[in-house]
């Protein structure tokens, strides 16, 4: 089994919640939106890694922010569909900028081609309200995105 770890960021805006979610680089995603934003998140070794510090590390790849709170929501864990056990927390924290930089990965493209080239693991980020996150989220991870709200809506 994989394990990824993530950190869902939010932010307060006027009278409602916005969720920082991060859109999948490469040539599979470049045309799509609806249904592949995801949380920033990646793989680890729960024997080698502690999944909170990969979490911090993700958020930091996939972004190029570093959360500074200390304040963390624990989230249950859901399964990907391809099977991976995805661990979440959620902090309030804001960013003028939502995405700076990411980690780039190589894959032989276009297929069959013989050449490998680079891409980022994440292309782009943006600040959506709860409605708009659905909409754009990973349906995987979307009850994460609803347990979530509901946490939010207590502290309101």
């Amino acid at each position: 089994m994989k394990y990824t770890a993530g950190i869902w960021a939010y932010r307060l805006k006027e009278d409602f919640f916005e969720i920082l979610l991060v859109h999948p680089g490469g040539p599979f995603y470049a045309r799509k939106d609806a249904g592949v934003w995801s949380v920033p998140k990646g793989e680890y070794n729960p024997d080698e890694e502690d999944a909170f510090e990969v979490a911090k590390r993700e958020f930091f790849e996939e972004t190029g922010n570093i959360i500074t709170s200390s304040n963390f929501i624990p989230l249950e864990p859901v399964r990907s569909k391809g099977g991976k056990l995805i661990t979440t927390w959620a902090t309030e924290t804001d960013f003028e900028q939502c995405y700076i930089s990411s980690n780039l990965f190589e894959i032989e493209w276009p297929p069959k081609s013989g050449k490998i080239q680079s891409f980022p693991e994440t292309d782009k980020a943006g600040w959506f309200s709860l409605e708009e996150a659905r909409l754009k989220i990973n349906a995987s991870q979307l009850p994460v995105l609803e347990e979530l709200e509901q946490k939010l809506m207590s502290l309101r």
